[in-house]
């Protein structure tokens, strides 16, 4: 039995009909990474991406000085408290903390001293005072060389946060890239940072796709590697036509700058967390009733 509740979750990842999400999910047994796969096959759904929806709330944050910066996320259990001013000063003094310390990852970076307590004992000072579970997660620390740059850059009041580090060029064209980044979501720097494994998995469903189209198999090999180079180069940064000129790639927007991208992170608030979907009314009702 297929619930409403898989074929909806489906239908938001995927923008498939109803009809066509139902039918994937009853090919593949309820399985929904296989259904994702099932509908690409069909050439029904484009890109096997994670549902927008966010998963938990919070705030996503940039500490930046001089050659360093730490791109972390810190979350609570709503979005009201995310925008509770406590809750930002905590943000904030957390992501100096980091700054200044040797920490690198998220089980270090719990461990730095701020105002004589650890960040992990911050962060449990201020689950009590502000009410709700507030929990640090994906701490990432870049360094730079002095003839590199940073583009930093923070949309919706850090519900996602963009870094890029380039060669060469300048502070503007680095925020613009950033910016780019915050707005096309790309998944990888370029194609050599793409897994082999995932390359084959393109090359299978890409195959699969125009097989289904009837396409003889003597033109489906050529046309495999046609729809695999395209998908990649959708998803990666460098390939990825310029936000603010269509007309030029992220790569030579900042190459005719001077400037070559090194490496670059995306942070939304959320992702990667399963939130419990609740019916409100229901939870209302019960309180009320017992």
């Amino acid at each position: 039995m297929i619930s409403a509740q898989l074929v909806k979750e489906l239908r938001e990842i995927t923008g498939a009909g109803m009809m066509d999400c139902k039918k994937a999910l009853v090919e593949t047994n309820g399985n929904i990474e296989d259904a994702i796969t099932w509908l690409r096959e069909k050439g029904i759904s484009k890109a096997a991406k994670k549902s927008d929806r966010v998963a938990a709330e919070g705030l996503c944050s940039i500490a930046l000085e001089k050659n360093k910066a730490v791109v972390f996320e810190v979350n609570s259990e709503t979005d009201f408290v995310a925008k509770n001013e406590n809750f930002i000063k905590v943000v904030d003094e957390i992501g100096q903390a980091i700054l200044n310390s040797d920490a690198t990852n998220t089980e270090e970076a719990l461990k730095v001293l701020s105002n004589g307590k650890t960040v992990e004992e911050v962060v449990v000072a201020a689950t009590a005072k502000i009410g709700e579970k507030i929990s640090l997660r994906r701490v990432n620390v870049i360094t730079k060389t002095d003839s590199q740059v940073f583009g930093a850059y923070s949309h919706m009041g850090g519900k996602i946060v963009s870094l890029t580090l380039l060669d060469g060029a300048n502070d503007e064209v680095a925020k613009d890239v950033a910016m780019h980044i915050a707005a096309m979501k790309p998944v990888y720097l370029d194609m050599t940072q793409i897994p082999a494994e995932e390359v084959e998995k393109e090359r299978e469903i890409a195959k699969q796709q125009s097989l289904n189209e009837g396409k003889p198999l003597n033109i489906v090999e050529k046309m495999v590697e046609g729809r695999v180079n395209k998908y990649f180069k959708e998803i990666c940064l460098v390939y990825q036509p310029f936000v603010k000129n269509p007309d030029q790639t992220v790569e030579q927007y900042v190459k005719a700058n001077n400037g070559k991208v090194v490496k670059f992170l995306r942070l939304e608030v959320g992702e990667g967390i399963d939130k419990k979907a609740c019916d409100f009314v229901a939870e209302v009702m019960a309180a009320v009733n017992n």
